[in-house]
């Protein structure tokens, strides 16, 4: 049991590193570079938006970092300039209202709240990963060091579940908004993907870093225990042996 904790902890050190190298490929998305510049949230038409900023961009594509057309290779392509944390919100992303569905109109407040702290989350997320690989080659030879990370990535997944439901719960409501009003829409699947596996990469690591710390524990207290009841038996038999002893000499006086 003594090799449990370092391989629990390399898997759960590979399972971290998994978990970043898709959380940026989320994060980059928008960027004119390969695998990212085929990450997307939603992607829609803009039939019927009345605004020269959708002329390029039939249909659109909602990234992390702006909004792209499609490409004869199915990549994002004509992206906007880039801005961080770009939220999901239709009128203000084009510049209208004219032609824009009514449920984008009507509920603009919550696409940009649900979209804008998706964002938001999705770096704090990162940010606690990137921590806990740091500090994850402690967690291979310390009990401690196992908890410690598996705290800090425990960290991490708990933004990243607030990022994956906000993001799901936009990019959802966002696709049937569209195509309520007779636009073509779907959902990004390597983003919806990426966002997922993110989390259960965390979630497993965070399982596994814990455990590492629990089997070091277990095995230790096995160990005392085992002396324990050693030196408790001789102990016995010393005063077994030492009885016996008092009662022959007892023997030989009478």
């Amino acid at each position: 049991m003594a090799i449990a904790r370092p391989l629990l902890g390399l898997a759960a050190i590979l399972l971290l590193a998994g978990g970043i190298v898709m959380e940026f490929f989320i994060v980059l998305s928008g960027l004119d570079t390969t695998p990212v510049n085929q990450v997307y949230f939603l992607e829609a038409s803009t039939n019927g938006i009345t605004n020269a900023n959708t002329r390029y961009r039939n249909p659109a594509r909602w990234t992390y970092l702006d909004i792209c057309g499609v490409g004869a290779n199915g990549r994002n392509t004509d992206c906007t300039p880039t801005t961080a944390a770009l939220p999901f919100d239709v009128p203000r992303n084009f510049g209208t209202t004219s032609g824009v569905p009514d449920r984008f109109v009507n509920d603009s407040s919550y696409y940009f709240y649900m979209s804008r702290f998706a964002w938001v989350f999705y770096l704090i997320a990162l940010f606690f990963a990137v921590v806990a690989i740091f500090i994850s080659l402690f967690a291979l030879f310390a009990r401690l060091g196992a908890y410690l990370t598996g705290f800090v990535t425990f960290l991490a997944l708990f933004f990243q579940t607030l990022a994956a439901a906000l993001m799901t719960a936009w990019v959802v409501r966002g696709r049937a908004g569209f195509r309520d009003n007779g636009n073509d829409a779907k959902i990004g699947v390597k983003a919806m993907a990426f966002t997922w596996s993110t989390w259960a990469c965390f979630f497993l690591a965070t399982i596994f870093f814990c455990v590492g710390g629990t089997v070091s524990r277990n095995n230790s207290t096995q160990k005392s225990s085992y002396f324990g009841r050693k030196r408790s038996t001789r102990s016995r038999g010393s005063f077994v042996d030492s009885s016996s002893e008092r009662r022959g000499v007892k023997d030989d006086y009478e």
